[in-house]
C-alpha cells in the first residue's frame, strides 16, 4: 500500500509538470495567451512550430511512461496499476502548478498505454496517425483514438485495461470540451505542419 500511495503522488505531480508552458516561457512566450490557451502540444506548435511541439509532446509522453513503468515493476494489483497510470493524465489536464488548467491529456495517456500493453501499442498508434491524416484536426483525432483504443482493449486485453481505456477516454474528452464546441461550430483549426 505504501508503494501505491507514493507512486500515486509521484504520478500526479509528474503529470502536473507543464512542459507545454515551460518551453514557450523559456522563449519569452506565455502559451496561455495564444490559440486555445492550453499547454497542449498542438498549441505549442501554433506558438513555436512543430520542432518545439514535438519536444514538448515527447516530454509529456515520458510523464506517462515513468509512473506506468514503476507501477508495473513495484505493484501487483491491476487496479492499483491502472490508477497510477491514469494519474499523470489527471495531473496533465489539472496541474497543481498552473491552477489546475493544463493540457488535454493525450500524450501522457499514450505514454502510460505504451508501457501497459508493450510494443503492440505501436501498431495501435498507426490508427492515430491514420485518423490524423484523414481528418487533419488534432483535437478530433485525440477524441476518437482513445475510444477506439478502449474498444480494442475490451476485446484483447484484461478487463482492468478496458476500464483504464474508458476512464482515459473520458478524461481526455472532458479536457477537449472547448474543442468539441468549436468542432460543432465548424471552426476548429486543422493541423498546420509548420516546422
Amino acid at each position: 500500500m505504501t508503494n501505491f500511495i507514493l507512486l500515486s503522488i509521484l504520478a500526479y505531480l509528474l503529470g502536473s509538470i507543464p512542459f507545454g508552458y515551460i518551453i514557450p516561457k523559456l522563449k519569452g512566450i506565455d502559451i496561455r495567451t495564444i490559440g486555445s490557451k492550453a499547454t497542449s502540444t498542438t498549441n505549442v506548435s501554433r506558438a513555436l512550430g512543430w520542432r518545439w511541439a514535438i519536444l514538448s509532446g515527447a516530454l509529456d509522453v515520458i510523464k506517462g511512461v515513468i509512473p506506468a513503468y514503476l507501477a508495473m515493476k513495484y505493484l501487483n494489483n491491476d487496479w492499483q496499476i491502472i490508477t497510477v497510470c491514469l494519474l499523470p493524465v489527471l495531473g496533465h489536464v489539472f496541474p497543481i502548478w498552473l491552477k489546475f488548467k493544463g493540457g488535454k491529456g493525450a500524450a501522457p495517456f499514450f505514454g502510460a498505454t505504451l508501457v501497459l500493453i508493450g510494443p503492440k501499442f505501436v501498431l495501435f498508434f498507426l490508427i492515430w496517425i491514420l485518423i490524423l491524416i484523414l481528418v487533419r484536426i488534432m483535437s478530433l483525432t485525440n477524441i476518437l483514438f482513445p475510444w477506439i483504443l478502449a474498444i480494442i482493449l475490451f476485446f484483447y486485453f484484461p478487463y482492468t485495461y478496458f476500464v483504464y481505456g474508458i476512464l482515459g477516454a473520458i478524461l481526455i474528452t472532458i479536457a477537449l470540451r472547448e474543442n468539441i464546441k468549436r468542432l460543432i461550430k465548424g471552426v476548429e483549426p486543422k493541423v498546420a505542419f509548420r516546422w
